[in-house]
């Protein structure tokens, strides 16, 4: 069985970080409508209006996801266009996937959270 070397407290706090900003519903919610609507991003009038919140509460939830640097937001005329940051979501999972099946290759079946390793004959 191989020894997992212990992560830097430094990736660590990050990763703690963002998953802390994903553990609540509305902000889980914001962010996977972000990851829907691509590189093109979603105002928060419009992500408002899908997500059947208010406003105000939405910039809140919005500025803890921009916080645990998942979401970054730009000025585009007089709206601001809030994006999911793609590479930090990979970042997350690919930390929490860095010595799935104990380091060997592994094969995503279906959807699903299943993973299964090649067979070795």
């Amino acid at each position: 069985m191989e020894i997992i070397d212990a992560p830097s407290s430094a990736s660590t706090s990050g990763i703690v970080r963002a998953l802390a900003a994903l553990a609540q519903p509305q902000r889980l919610a914001a962010f996977r409508a972000l990851v829907v609507a691509g590189p093109q991003g979603l105002t928060p009038g419009v992500m408002a209006a899908q997500l059947g919140v208010a406003p105000s509460g939405l910039s809140f939830h919005l500025k803890e996801l921009t916080h645990a640097g998942l979401v970054s937001s730009e000025p585009q005329g007089r709206h601001l266009i809030y994006r999911a940051e793609f590479a930090r979501m990979n970042a997350v999972l690919a930390y929490l996937t860095e010595h799935c099946c104990q380091g060997q290759a592994c094969e995503v079946t279906d959807i699903s959270t299943s993973c299964t390793t090649p067979d070795h004959d």
